[in-house]
């Protein structure tokens, strides 16, 4: 049986927006967040111990990060190093420079010859000597077209040609690995990839390169024993055998992983079957404090007292109103800002309500038969704020219908006046206004 920890889509560097500057560190508090998270993995792979750690992709936000951020992946990975635990660490879209042709940001790992370190950049099967014992490891980084295709040969093909012949061509290559797969060993699928039966997040905002949906079915193979993705930031399984599953992102990157809880997975992987077990991680909390003030009488005071209820302490938090334009002045910036002092961060957005919107009246419906007078009377009923004027109203309509019956008459011939229409002028300008 051989213990793994699985994690993936780190995005050191990411989120920087959420956060503020650290003034004792003079470093965004956003970035310290992700550091903290990573090696809060790292503590739980070394406490166990595990005996394999496997990375599903995306260690930063591009190809080409800042030094700071390089050296803060290398020195929570390298503690793995030294405690001596094998790691993969698989290329996602985000670690692939230009799209795949200009090599991959973690490669460096492999060019250093660090000890017990494997980057997974291409299509290939690794054998690692772990303490549980020997596992064999396939990964599949992120593919794109310029990966499996020339450019000639996409010459003339639609998207869903194109697809289809990746798909071949990715079939192909996974059988010429799978058919040199020792039968008698626990053998992991590790690939960054956008399965078809995934619940999508914030990836799709991020994605960097074209990539291409890869159906389940061609990887949910019965000699995997385990079937460890990368790509979503949901975590989710897809399938129970073999076992496959996103572990998700270990931080939040917006507001759209707002309610999904993050963190890793252990799994335990013997030749037949695997079994796992999520294990969150202390991600900074997202919280949205939205209300609708249009009818409030009071809207400051109603909008505090949301915030309050809401568990803002040491979370990003965004806060969204509704208000009518008369309202605005209503709502005073200093009262929030002093309850929002216990949030990391805080952004406020109101959005102005011009027209509040009614439903459709059923008496004025498509189909529908009915007066002048009784439309009228159908939406004055429906106006809280015409009440009071309603008799009058009706009282000046039906003078109105009366005076325009009598003035219009079915025998009356409408007869054409003929209008001369004087030439203009060269120096006369025709304006648009």
């Amino acid at each position: 049986m051989v213990k793994v920890l699985h994690l993936s889509d780190i995005h050191l560097g990411s989120g920087y927006t959420h956060g503020h500057l650290n003034p004792i560190t003079g470093l965004n508090t956003r970035f310290e967040d992700f550091v903290a998270t990573l090696a809060h993995c790292i503590d739980r792979a070394i406490s166990e111990p595990v005996d394999l750690v496997l990375f599903g992709g995306d260690a930063f936000p591009d190809a080409t990060p800042a030094p700071y951020l390089q050296q803060a992946f290398a020195q929570q990975f390298c503690r793995l190093v030294a405690a001596g635990i094998p790691t993969v660490l698989l290329v996602g879209n985000h670690d692939q420079h230009q799209q795949g042709a200009g090599g991959a940001s973690l490669s460096i790992y492999r060019s250093l010859l660090v000890p017990n370190i494997i980057v997974g950049d291409t299509l290939a099967t690794h054998r690692i000597h772990t303490a549980g014992g020997d596992v064999q490891v396939l990964t599949l980084p992120w593919l794109n077209r310029s990966t499996l295709m020339t450019r000639s040969e996409t010459d003339g093909l639609s998207m869903t040609e194109v697809s289809a012949v990746l798909l071949d061509r990715l079939r192909t290559a996974l059988e010429g690995e799978i058919r040199q797969l020792d039968p008698t060993l626990p053998a992991i699928l590790l690939g960054h990839l956008m399965a078809d039966t995934a619940t999508y997040g914030a990836e799709k905002f991020l994605a960097v390169g074209k990539g291409f949906t890869v159906p389940l079915n061609l990887i949910t193979r019965d000699c995997f024993s385990y079937i460890a993705l990368g790509h979503v930031h949901k975590h989710q399984v897809l399938c129970k055998k073999p076992l496959t599953l996103y572990p998700g992102s270990i931080e939040r990157v917006d507001f759209s992983e707002e309610s999904e809880p993050k963190g890793f997975v252990l799994v335990e992987v013997d030749v037949e079957q695997a079994s796992h077990e999520f294990c969150p991680v202390p991600a900074r909390a997202f919280r949205t404090v939205e209300i609708n003030l249009c009818e409030s009488t009071v809207p400051q005071e109603d909008l505090l007292t949301a915030i309050h209820r809401a568990e803002i302490q040491d979370a990003v938090v965004r806060v969204i109103y509704h208000i009518r334009r008369e309202q605005v002045d209503l709502v005073q910036d200093s009262g929030l800002n002093e309850a929002l002092r216990s949030a990391h961060s805080y952004t406020i957005s109101a959005n102005l309500i011009t027209q509040v919107s009614r439903s459709r009246l059923p008496e004025l419906g498509i189909g529908s038969t009915i007066t002048p007078l009784e439309a009228l009377q159908a939406y004055l009923s429906n106006r809280d704020d015409l009440r009071d004027l309603e008799g009058p109203i009706l009282q000046a309509a039906q003078a109105l219908m009366r005076d325009e019956a009598q003035w219009i008459r079915p025998e009356m011939d409408l007869i054409p006046v003929p209008v001369t229409i004087a030439p203009l002028e060269e120096s006369v300008q025709l304006r648009l206004i």
